[in-house]
């Protein structure tokens, strides 16, 4: 019997990535359905400016919802999809009638915070496992919202 999957990784070693993969897959989704309802309710003179950010944002969480599951099964496992599973694993919760502006761009910082503490944590053990697929993904997220976060940071004026 082979101890590796279909793509020549550890199998056991490719599980302990799925999983860490299916808690980044649930803390994205909650996050795409929060940016959602940030998008719909927001109120104010930064209406438009934030409107238009906002559906940028949840367009790209979805690509990256799809990207991290496919992943998933690329290493040989199940991604989680119900939002029970992702009720119970994510580490960001729910937002509800969030209209503020600040509020919600704050939020938003936050969960940020924890995508790319997880996406870290998924980057070391995909190195360390030499899992160069799952590590380059990583890579290119970290790199691309930390951008992003700047961006947001910077409308808080807490860049």
């Amino acid at each position: 019997m082979s101890t590796t999957n279909a793509i020549g990784l550890d199998i056991q070693k490719s599980k302990q990535e799925a999983q860490l993969l299916n808690e980044l897959l649930a803390n994205l989704s909650l996050f795409y359905m929060n940016t959602r309802g940030y998008h719909w309710n927001i109120k104010g003179d930064k209406f438009f400016e934030l409107h238009v950010k906002f559906e940028e944002l949840y367009d790209d969480l979805k690509l990256k919802i799809d990207e991290v599951a496919e992943r998933i099964v690329t290493l040989g496992e199940v991604p989680l999809h119900s939002y029970e599973d992702y009720m119970r694993i994510s580490s960001i919760q729910p937002s509800k009638n969030v209209f503020d502006p600040y509020i919600a761009v704050d939020e938003i910082l936050a969960s940020f915070k924890t995508v790319l503490e997880k996406e870290r944590e998924l980057l070391d053990l995909s190195d360390e496992v030499n899992d160069e697929g799952t590590n380059a993904l990583m890579s290119d997220y970290i790199t691309e919202q930390e951008k992003v976060v700047w961006m947001y940071s910077a409308f808080r004026n807490k860049a």
